[in-house]
């Protein structure tokens, strides 16, 4: 009997930081944050532009609308809050 499965659990879990825009921030502590990615189409191979929107934590409040921001995906906060903010990249003008 070999041990595999015990490698991967000392392994840290990486966690994919993705780059949106702020749509909105109108609750308490959580700003809306549009992902724009390009995923290769399956037959034609022409690129498709995706869009996703999430609920990002703002603890800070620092997030203002049209801001460029850094997230991150963490434990489950509420129904739809999944995702943190790490940081401000640009600040809208």
């Amino acid at each position: 009997m070999t041990n595999e499965g015990q490698g991967k659990q000392d392994k840290p879990r990486s966690r994919r930081a993705r780059v949106g825009q702020v749509a909105s921030c109108g609750g308490a502590k959580t700003a809306s944050v549009v992902v724009n990615t390009l995923v290769k189409h399956g037959r034609y191979g022409k690129y498709v532009r995706r869009r996703t929107k999430l609920a990002v934590h703002d603890e800070k409040r620092q997030a203002k609308v049209g801001d460029l921001v850094e997230i991150v995906p963490c434990r489950r906060l509420s129904k739809t809050k999944a995702h943190r903010l790490v940081r401000v990249v640009r600040s809208a003008v």
